[in-house]
């Protein structure tokens, strides 16, 4: 068998619901998935964790501020194939806000909006794994 390098690319998702029953997503503004809704989302940064840029990167695009040690981690994403681009790991956290939260897209969002969990767009790469992991894990603990 000949090794074949690969570049691994990391990644922070973040699964923001409301408590009564609404999820966080923004419209792409990039490829891919360009105009597609997503959690929100992107790179860890050098010298920061993935709680860090899940929590940057959720401010960044949405304007919704949460400490790093709010954000509850709901797993490991990583399965070969899951972003167009190349390998994509991400580490995926939950955080829950009152109803009414103001949200306004910034970054590379060209939209962020409340949605009703049984009325969801389709989602970009596999956020809706990640959206379904988070709600099982919330369901689970209370």
């Amino acid at each position: 068998m000949i090794a074949v390098d690969e570049t691994i690319r990391y990644t922070a998702d973040v699964v923001v619901t409301t408590t009564d029953g609404r999820v966080l997503l923004i419209e792409r503004g990039w490829a891919p998935y360009e105009g597609a809704w997503a959690l929100p989302g992107g790179h860890v940064d050098r010298g920061e964790t993935s709680r860090e840029a899940a929590a940057r990167e959720l401010f960044e695009e949405t304007g919704v501020l949460a400490a790093p040690d709010e954000l509850e981690q709901i797993g490991v994403f990583d399965t070969p194939g899951r972003d167009p681009r190349g390998r994509y790991v991400t580490v995926a956290y939950h955080l829950t806000v009152v109803s009414g939260t103001p949200a306004q897209a910034g970054d590379d969002a060209r939209d962020a909006r409340w949605w009703p969990l049984n009325a969801l767009p389709p989602l970009a790469f596999d956020h809706a794994d990640i959206l379904t992991a988070a709600v099982d894990h919330t369901e689970t603990i209370h």
